[in-house]
């Protein structure tokens, strides 16, 4: 048996064809079954429901998706390249506390589960600040100012600075 492999696939031609697939998955059909060509089914689980729905729903959009699979215990190289830094960041991340990780010999190692709540963790957090940063601005009356006038102040604003 071969090991599983990174696999990207494109949309296909007629997105909308899977129409049909998402309504079943995202249906209250529950458990969803998955039947084999002799009719005998089995359930199908709700981490893999989950992820093919989300598959099905970018391929409708048009978008491409990549499937990786990923060790539980990951490498620094390994959960920098996931989170998209460089090694010294993830490496200082570690060391303040942010992301904990276990050192069973040498080497440091960062459980999956542990990488992924720090992720959905930071994406909450910026998301947050986003609203924060948009509400703001309404409430100043700025929201709907071109982006032009944001420049001229920040100029303005690192002149005063310098």
């Amino acid at each position: 048996m071969s090991d599983i492999q990174e696999q990207t696939v494109l949309p296909p031609r007629d997105a909308e064809a899977l129409a049909e697939v998402e309504a079943m998955l995202r249906s209250d059909l529950n458990p969803l079954v998955i039947a084999g060509p002799d009719g005998d089914g089995v359930p199908m689980p709700d981490e893999l429901r989950g992820l093919l729905t989300n598959v099905v729903m970018a391929l409708r959009r048009g978008q491409a998706i990549t499937v990786a699979p990923h060790a539980l215990r990951l490498t620094t190289q390994q959960a920098a390249d996931l989170l998209g830094v460089s090694r010294p960041t993830l490496v200082k991340l570690l060391e303040e506390g942010r992301v904990p990780y276990e050192t069973p010999n040498r080497h440091r190692r960062i459980r999956l589960a542990d990488l992924l709540a720090y992720q959905q963790t930071r994406r909450a957090e910026r998301r947050d600040t986003l609203g924060d940063l948009a509400r703001d601005a309404q409430e100043l009356g700025t929201y709907e100012r071109p982006a032009e006038d944001y420049e001229a102040a920040l100029r303005e604003a690192r002149s005063k600075l310098a």
